[in-house]
């Protein structure tokens, strides 16, 4: 049982955080809850950086995950702009802030995210290189974009993901001129695969966007501070005004590590360990969202995932953890991505070398399609473009671990949910 003496104490303010102080509060807990976020603005939700809100469709207040108010009217102590620098797991306490504020914690949730990798190379001080990972990082590439399409100006993009092929969507409907550059032979290669990579890279083509795959950036040149040009391993020279990175994210286990929490393994993600209830290797310690390596027994290993879904979910599963419910946290990964006309959702986990095959269901050519990543029979993952309420099935495939009529799988006269054992 927990009562009103106990302090839960949650470091890190994005979305698995904010979830969680929900939570709490809805499950019951009366005690204190103390959220500690290094940003200054409220929790918001990231998907919107790379889509609706870069795109100007969206506002800015659109994005925070309560009203400011709500933290107060819900007896959240909010600590914002307030960097964590230590635990003390014997003490059960928490460093923060410039004055070295100390609070004791009974339960103790990291939800302290990912942070953008960072491109190795000469140039990446010069004023025109960006990442997109917080609220202010777009804010001001949505004013970089605005100014590129005015100017006719250039954007060069490392990495051919998620993050980079929604800039590149969004750099291209602003009107900017957009280089792609990745070392995989096709966009989405370790998510998708050859098979469905091509087709986001004749999408982006078809909306003149120009890549240069199998190659990675050498060097940023400039003069005066400013970008004129992005060089390959290959020897090409792009001009551009602007440069983003976007290679990938890496947890944010620091402080995790100086605590003395297990650390995964970089073939699971490198991420906190977490059990099945989100638990790290200490007790009164747990971990959620981006910087969680949990363990899922449907697909047979640990997974660490970067999805809006997964920090949606796992915040509010580890705060009933720590409430002491009985709960397991094994939710199929899921995330959805909108580039120009085109929106998808993907359910599942298969890597490349994890099928050995993938279906189709639908017309790809027009790109209204589900696709199903296959082995010996059983559905591994499903994406769906263009193709919606479909999720639920799709899902339920992929639970059942049941072999699937394949011909009945690409039929799409035959209902999903019949498909389902």
């Amino acid at each position: 049982m927990v009562d009103a003496d106990q302090t839960f104490v949650i470091v890190g303010g994005g979305l698995a955080g904010a979830k969680a102080a929900e939570t709490l509060r809805a499950e019951g807990f009366t005690g204190r809850v103390i959220l500690i976020s290094d940003e200054r603005d409220h929790p918001y939700e990231r998907p919107p950086l790379s889509k609706g809100f870069l795109l100007g469709k969206e506002d800015r207040d659109s994005v925070f995950v309560h009203e400011p108010a709500w933290y107060a009217q819900n007896d959240i102590e909010l600590h914002l702009g307030q960097t964590v620098d230590a635990i003390d797991r014997t003490a059960k306490t928490v460093r923060f802030g410039e004055d070295g504020t100390v609070v004791h914690y009974d339960k103790l949730l990291l939800t302290t995210g990912a942070e953008p990798r960072r491109l190795d190379i000469p140039g990446t001080d010069l004023a025109g290189v960006h990442h997109l990972r917080r609220l202010a990082h777009a804010e001001r590439l949505k004013g970089v974009l605005t100014a590129l399409g005015r100017d006719n100006g250039h954007i060069v993009i490392a990495g051919a993901g998620w993050i980079g092929l929604e800039v590149a969507a969004a750099a291209r409907e602003y009107g900017a001129e957009v280089t792609v550059v990745e070392p995989e032979p096709t966009p989405l290669h370790g998510v998708l695969g050859p098979e469905l990579g091509q087709l986001f890279a004749e999408l982006h083509r078809e909306h003149g966007v120009r890549f240069h795959f199998g190659a990675r950036l050498t060097e940023i040149t400039g003069q005066d501070g400013v970008v004129l040009a992005a060089r390959t391993d290959d020897g090409e020279e792009h001009p551009a005004h602007d440069v983003l990175a976007a290679i990938g994210a890496a947890p944010r286990t620091a402080l995790a590590e100086a605590a003395g929490l297990e650390i995964a393994e970089r073939a699971h993600g490198g991420g906190v360990v977490v059990d099945e209830r989100l638990r790290t290797s200490d007790p009164d310690i747990y971990a959620a969202g981006d910087v969680a390596s949990f363990p899922h027994a449907l697909f047979g290993t640990s997974l660490r995932v970067e999805h809006w879904a997964n920090a949606l979910n796992g915040g509010p599963v580890a705060a009933r953890a720590m409430f002491g419910r009985d709960v397991v946290y094994d939710r199929v990964p899921y995330f959805f991505s909108d580039q120009y006309d085109l929106g998808m959702e993907y359910s599942g986990w298969a890597p490349p070398g994890s099928y050995d095959e993938v279906v189709i269901r639908g017309d790809a050519g027009k790109r209204e399609f589900i696709a199903f990543w296959m082995k010996e029979g059983r559905v591994l993952a499903g994406m769906n473009v263009n193709v919606w309420d479909v999720t639920d099935p799709i899902q339920r495939l992929i639970r059942s671990r049941a072999q699937v009529n394949e011909e009945a799988l690409a039929d799409p006269h035959v209902a999903l949910e019949d498909l389902v054992p």
